[in-house]
C-alpha cells in the first residue's frame, strides 16, 4: 500500500488544482484585464480537457506501459500549471488550463487503475479510497490554503505552489513507482464499444447524476445557506469546512467498507439514498445544517469508491477505459450541475429551493441504479443458475 501513497500525492495536487481556480477568478480577471465571466472559461476549458482526454488517451495508448503513461501525464499536468503561472494574457491562460486538464484527466484514470492493480483484489477498495481521499483532501485542505496564499501574495504564487506539488509527486513516482501490470490489449472496436456498453453506461450515468446533484449544488452553497438560514457570506466558511471534512472521511472510510463487505451494489444504494436525504434536508435546517453538511460531503465523496470498484469488476478487460469514462462523467456532471443551478437561479428559482432540485436529480440517479442493477441481476440469474438453482453471479453484483 505504500506504493499507492505515491499516487495519492498526485491526486491531492489534482484536487487542489481542479477547484482552487474558481476561488481565484476575480483576482485573475483583474490581473489580466478581463472580465470574471471570461476568466471563468479557464475552469470550463480545464474541465472539458479533463473529460475528453481521459477516455481518449486511456483507449488509444492502451498498449503503452501504465507506469510510463502515469509519469508522462503528471509531467504534462505540471507543465500546464507552470504555463498558467506565467500566462501573460487570457489566450495563453486558456491554453495552459487545457494542457493541465488533459494531463489531469489521464493521470486520474490511470492512477486509479494502477492503485487497484498494485493493491490486489483483497485490498482494492482501500487503494481506491486512498486515491479518492487524495483528491478530496486536495479540495478540502488545499483550496482554502491556496486562496489564502493568493490573498497575501498573488494568484500566480498559488499556481507555483500547485506546480511545485506536482513536481514533487512527479519525482516521487518517477523514482518510486514500480512497473504496473498492464491490462490486456483492447482493440479499437472494443474501446469504442465502451461508449455504448450496456454494463458500463448505467454505472457511469449514475455517477454523472450524482455529480450533477452534489458538486453542482456545492458551487452555490453560500447563497443556499443565506436564503434558508440567514448565513452571511462572511460566516459561510465553517459550513464549507464541515462539507469538506465529511468528504475526506467518506472517501477514506468507503474503501475498507467495500473490502470487508463486498456488497458494492448495496453500498451504492445506501450512499445515494443518504445523498438524497441529506441534500433535501438543507433548506429545512438552515443555519443548523452542520451535521447534514458532514453527511452530504461524506456521501458525495464516498460514492465514487464503490462505483470504480464496480466498473473494474464489470469490465476487467477494459477497466482503464471504463474508469476514464467514469472520471469524465464526474467532471462533466460537476460542470453541468453548476451551469444548470446558475440557470435556475437566473430564471427566478429561490436559492433555498435549489437543494430540492438537486435532491430530485440524485433521486433520478437512484432510480437508474436500482432499475439497471435489478435488470442485470435478473438476466444474469436466469442464465447462470445451475441445476440446483444456485446463482453464480459474480461477487460484486450481489446486493
Amino acid at each position: 500500500m505504500r506504493k499507492v501513497w505515491l499516487l495519492m500525492v498526485g491526486s491531492f495536487t489534482l484536487g487542489l488544482d481542479a477547484y482552487v481556480m474558481a476561488g481565484l477568478l476575480p483576482v485573475v480577471a483583474k490581473d489580466l484585464g478581463t472580465t470574471v465571466s471570461l476568466a471563468g472559461q479557464m475552469v470550463t476549458v480545464f474541465t472539458l480537457a479533463y473529460a475528453v482526454s481521459a477516455p481518449l488517451v486511456a483507449g488509444l495508448l492502451s498498449g503503452v506501459r501504465p507506469r510510463t503513461l502515469i509519469v508522462a501525464a503528471l509531467a504534462v499536468f505540471t507543465l500546464g500549471n507552470a504555463l498558467t503561472a506565467l500566462a501573460p494574457g487570457l489566450a495563453v491562460l486558456l491554453v495552459s488550463r487545457a494542457v493541465a486538464g488533459a494531463g489531469a484527466g489521464v493521470y486520474s484514470a490511470l492512477s486509479t487503475a494502477a492503485a487497484a492493480s498494485l493493491a490486489g483484489q483483497e485490498r482494492r477498495g482501500r487503494a481506491l479510497a486512498l486515491v479518492m481521499g487524495g483528491m478530496s483532501s486536495g479540495t478540502v485542505l488545499g483550496v482554502p490554503l491556496g486562496v489564502l496564499l493568493a490573498d497575501h501574495t498573488t494568484w500566480r504564487a498559488t499556481m507555483w505552489l500547485v506546480t511545485a506539488l506536482g513536481a514533487v509527486a512527479l519525482v516521487g513516482l518517477a523514482v518510486g513507482l514500480p512497473e504496473v501490470p498492464a491490462g490486456p490489449a483492447v482493440p479499437v472496436r472494443a474501446r469504442l464499444g465502451a461508449l455504448a456498453d450496456r454494463k458500463v453506461l448505467p454505472v457511469v450515468g449514475v455517477s454523472f447524476l450524482g455529480a450533477v446533484a452534489s458538486l453542482g449544488l456545492y458551487t452555490y452553497l453560500a447563497p443556499v445557506l443565506d436564503s434558508s438560514g440567514g448565513v452571511s457570506e462572511s460566516a459561510v466558511a465553517p459550513y464549507l469546512w464541515a462539507w469538506g471534512i465529511g468528504g475526506v472521511l467518506g472517501s477514506v472510510l468507503a474503501g475498507p467498507l467495500v473490502d470487508r463487505t463486498g456488497r458494492v451494489v448495496a453500498l451504492v444504494t445506501g450512499i445515494v439514498v443518504t445523498l438524497v436525504v441529506s441534500i433535501g434536508a438543507l433548506p429545512l435546517l438552515g443555519a443548523a445544517a452542520f451535521p447534514v453538511l458532514v453527511v452530504w460531503g461524506a456521501a458525495g465523496w464516498a460514492f465514487q469508491v464503490p462505483q470504480q470498484h464496480r466498473l473494474l469488476a464489470l469490465r476487467a478487460e477494459r477497466g482503464t477505459v471504463a474508469l476514464a469514462l467514469n472520471n469524465s462523467a464526474l467532471y462533466l456532471g460537476s460542470a453541468v450541475g453548476s451551469a444548470l443551478a446558475g440557470l435556475a437561479l437566473a430564471a427566478g428559482l429561490a436559492p433555498r429551493d435549489l437543494p430540492w432540485a438537486a435532491a430530485a436529480v440524485a433521486a433520478a440517479g437512484l432510480v437508474l441504479h436500482l432499475v439497471t442493477t435489478r435488470t442485470r441481476r435478473t438476466l444474469a440469474g436466469s442464465r447462470c443458475r445451475d441445476a440446483a438453482g444456485v446463482s453464480t453471479l459474480g461477487p460484486y453484483e450481489h446486493s
